[in-house]
């Protein structure tokens, strides 16, 4: 059974949310040890698809290419990934790699997919959805588990095509909620001003992926392969590498920010 606790909260695209939210101070000696990268489906689960593109391809292009970012830039920092190849990882197991690893950090790689005029990344935490747009996202995202044996054991009787399902879950709040919005704030920015990427701002719905992580976690839609524009972009190597950039600068600063905040 599920267990519940905290009040909903809702958060908005970074540029109306004033102001960011405080940040506990970390214990005296803290330093960012274990980030874990999430490239999105694979293997039997390709994900969304554009013309060319699929999501599982392009998310884990992406990861890889980030996960080197922080490698050559912070060799202090491991880095974990779910996967490294084109192979099915259960949504439980996902968070479980970053649970035994003692993860600082978990960042999961995805792409959308709507209506071909859709367009913008999204970057998403854990918590309750305002809209049914955000309920639509987690639908999608969530539905990887009816490909999984036994998921309605091994999720607590979630059933995925239900929308009170949806309701339920995404009331429950994660003890990180406010490092995983300053993280995802961060990202947002980054897109916007940085990697010059249109923004449909930092949002929360319930994830199964992000649920059973036991640290801050975010859930990135990078674009649209549904729009020919963003397919075209996501599915260019250049493109792959300027949204990695912009994920590791969000988390050089968050890095920055955290240790800086010590209690030392």
């Amino acid at each position: 059974m599920l267990c519940f606790s905290g009040s909903p909260a809702a958060i908005t695209p970074e540029a109306s949310v004033r102001p960011q939210p405080v940040l506990r101070a970390a214990p005296a000696g803290y330093r960012l040890r274990t980030v874990v990268l999430d490239a999105g489906h694979g293997g039997k689960d390709r994900g969304c698809a554009g013309v060319s593109a699929r999501e599982a391809d392009v998310a884990l292009k992406i990861v890889l290419e980030l996960g080197r970012l922080i490698q050559d830039s912070m060799p202090g920092v491991k880095v974990v990934y779910t996967r490294k190849t084109n192979v099915f990882v259960e949504l439980a197991d996902r968070a479980g790699i970053a649970n035994k690893n003692n993860a600082d950090l978990f960042i999961s790689v995805h792409c959308n997919a709507a209506a071909p005029n859709a367009y913008g990344t999204e970057v998403w935490t854990m918590g309750p959805h305002k809209t049914d747009a955000n309920l639509s996202v987690a639908k999608r995202e969530n539905a990887v588990i009816l490909q999984e044996d036994n998921y309605q054991e091994r999720y607590n009787g979630f059933d995925p095509t239900s929308p009170q399902s949806h309701i339920l879950f995404s009331l429950y709040q994660s003890a990180h909620i406010v490092n995983s919005i300053r993280f995802a704030q961060k990202v947002d920015r980054q897109f916007r001003t940085t990697v010059k990427r249109p923004s449909r701002g930092v949002k929360q719905a319930g994830f199964l992926v992000l649920w059973k992580s036991t640290m801050p976690s975010v859930l990135i839609e990078a674009g649209f392969l549904t729009n020919r524009t963003e397919e075209k972009y996501l599915n260019d190597k250049a493109g792959q590498s300027y949204m990695a950039s912009g994920i590791y600068r969000a988390f050089r600063d968050y890095k920055n920010e955290l240790e800086g905040m010590n209690g030392e």
